[in-house]
């Protein structure tokens, strides 16, 4: 007999409980629009102080917002491109893997989810 998951929140760990506020997509939206005024406050801010820099790139308005979007994405395609010669079989370590071992029935527990 499959034991029924229990979905009660009451039975979460407490920081799972402190979360749950989080599957609100009114709280999502939220806390997407704060990001957006945050990041907008910050850009605005720039006109406002003095910088001292180094390089003359730095003191166009906006610049470090600027370069720090296009580092991240640069980040993310580097991790893309690495993906592909990094990027190994499932079966990579299968000969010699424990894993790939056969169990006898017994010593799995197998479980089925009656939906």
């Amino acid at each position: 007999m499959a034991k029924k998951h229990d979905d009660n929140p009451e039975n979460y760990p407490a920081l799972g409980r402190w979360l749950m506020f989080l599957d609100d997509p009114k709280v999502i939206k939220r806390i997407v629009h704060g990001i957006y005024v945050i990041c907008a406050v910050l850009f605005a801010m720039d006109f406002f102080y003095y910088k001292k820099t180094y390089v003359e790139i730095e003191n166009y308005t906006g610049f470090y917002m600027i370069y720090g979007f296009i580092m991240c994405a640069a980040l993310v395609i580097c991790a893309k491109v690495m993906r592909v010669f990094l990027m190994r079989a499932e079966t990579y370590y299968s000969p010699k893997d424990t894993e790939s071992e056969m169990h006898p029935d017994h010593d799995l527990r197998k479980e089925s989810v009656n939906d």
